[in-house]
């Protein structure tokens, strides 16, 4: 639990759907669904965290490697990245809802999540993977809606 207070200072997160295992690449999945003023892609794609760090142009730097989700950091000349897949929804669940606590925008997709600074990056990756951009607030906050990208800034990723 302290390796997730520790990386969840440092970015934000949201809540996402589908079926696939990240870890295996699997087919599967449902639709995204955005909250209350949120954008969505009609269908995450699958991702594991070497797929999301390739696309943003660099190598991911593990920081968590446990049984439920893996995490990686990285950084280059688009910005600061924090990456997360998950092996189940529910392990996705469990981590986004603690990471709520802590305030922040993620894109999150089919057991996968990350979040950027600058913010604008998770557009791209929306395009290409899919996903939800949403904005948690941070305890004793109210929690922000779902927003669109740029809209808001990440605390801890900025």
């Amino acid at each position: 639990m302290l390796a997730v207070a520790s990386v969840l200072l440092a970015a934000g997160c949201g809540d996402g759907g589908g079926s696939t295992d990240a870890r295996t690449g699997g087919k599967g999945g449902k639709s995204a669904t955005a909250g209350p003023g949120g954008e969505a892609s009609a269908a995450p794609k699958p991702a594991r965290v070497e797929q999301l760090a390739k696309s943003a142009g660099c190598k991911p730097d593990f920081t968590t490697e446990v049984d439920d989700y893996r995490q990686a950091v990285c950084r280059n000349s688009k910005g600061k990245f924090l990456f997360l897949d998950f092996i189940s929804m529910k392990a996705q669940r469990d981590w986004l809802e603690t990471a709520q606590m802590y305030g922040g925008v993620y894109l999150v997709g089919n057991r996968w999540a990350l979040s950027s600074s600058p913010t604008k990056n998770m557009k791209t990756f929306r395009s290409e993977f899919g996903g939800t951009i949403e904005e948690n607030g941070a305890f004793g906050s109210s929690p922000g809606a779902a927003s669109s990208p740029g809209a808001a800034s990440s605390p801890g990723a900025g």
